[in-house]
């Protein structure tokens, strides 16, 4: 069997955006060229890599595999991406960042320390805040790079010129429960057959509220909720407190222990994509790029593994 490596692109595109329109606007070609490199891929490895249903596109056993397999040539090559700009650059200036919570706890404040020492006059400067804020200030030239989290199931947003959206990393939501309810049926809570266990109540503006509200539409649950949250720091005391379950990202559950709290595996909960945006041009200075790199290999070397079980 012989795969031309160019392609897993392509596949990769269409696990990441869903389909194969997505996937072309994703990469910047025509529906037919995604069509046509999928068609030589599946030709390539003798297997059929996805299935066509009215949902959207679903990939197959092998396809997934192969996807997979992709996105660990892409973080080697996010690697080496770094280490060759580290070598060819010693940067010299401020590049402000703009990202939330979880990330900068997990993804970059732990690497701080060590950029330091590589690139001593490189001046990273941190800014947390809300989504919308980061991308008014990325707009209006207040921030070099933004660092974004989006349900990876929703529709790719079209970009403003000369802004370009980096895949950092998709990571699994999780259903977090309080430990008393570890156990029971996760279908069984999720569709609340139990009344005591309640989902909690997500701010429309938060990033999770379209995930929540797509795992709540697929398991024809009411709109009942109780409380209202912001910050997942919120919804885990929530639920270890036993007021209800949540949704949340993997990465919030790295590296701090959560008393009372049970976080559950359940099939359609899809993944949360974190992406960097960033304007490119003759004029962005070099640094930018080489903290672009230090971002991409900071995400490559996360570890979802650690998440709690």
């Amino acid at each position: 069997m012989r795969i031309d490596p160019r392609r897993l692109r392509f596949l990769l595109a269409i696990a990441r955006e869903g389909g194969v329109l997505a996937a072309a606007d994703a990469l910047g070609v025509t529906p037919s060229a995604v069509s046509q490199q999928l068609a030589r891929l599946e030709a390539e490895t003798g297997c059929a890599l996805v299935t066509r249903t009215t949902h959207g596109i679903l990939l197959t056993d092998a396809g997934q595999a192969l996807a997979e397999a992709a996105e660990e040539i892409e973080r080697a090559l996010n690697l080496v991406r770094a280490k060759l700009l580290e070598d060819e650059v010693d940067p010299v200036g401020t590049v402000r960042v703009g990202l939330f919570h979880s990330f900068l706890r997990v993804g970059f404040a732990p690497h701080l320390p060590e950029w330091k020492k590589r690139h001593p006059r490189l001046r990273l400067e941190i800014r947390e805040d809300d989504q919308e804020e980061l991308l008014r200030m990325l707009r209006s030239g207040d921030l070099d790079i933004v660092i974004l989290e989006f349900d990876a199931q929703q529709s790719s947003p079209r970009l403003a010129k000369n802004m370009t959206e980096i895949p950092l990393l998709d990571e699994p939501w999780r259903l977090v429960v309080p430990s008393a309810a570890h156990g029971v049926d996760v279908v069984d809570i999720a569709r609340q057959s139990l009344p005591s266990l309640p989902w909690l109540g997500l701010d429309a503006s938060a990033a999770g509220s379209e995930a929540t509200r797509r795992v709540r539409r697929a398991l024809g649950v009411s709109d009942d909720t109780v409380h209202l949250y912001q910050d997942i720091n919120t919804a885990l005391a929530l639920v270890a407190a036993g007021e209800g379950m949540a949704l949340v990202p993997s990465l919030a559950l790295i590296g701090t222990s959560h008393p009372g709290v049970t976080p559950l595996e359940m099939p359609g909960l899809g993944t949360r994509r974190i992406v960097a945006r960033r304007y490119e041009g003759r004029n962005v200075p070099e640094a930018q790029d080489v903290a672009m790199g230090l971002i991409r290999e900071a995400a490559a070397a996360v570890s979802l593994e650690e998440a709690v079980s």
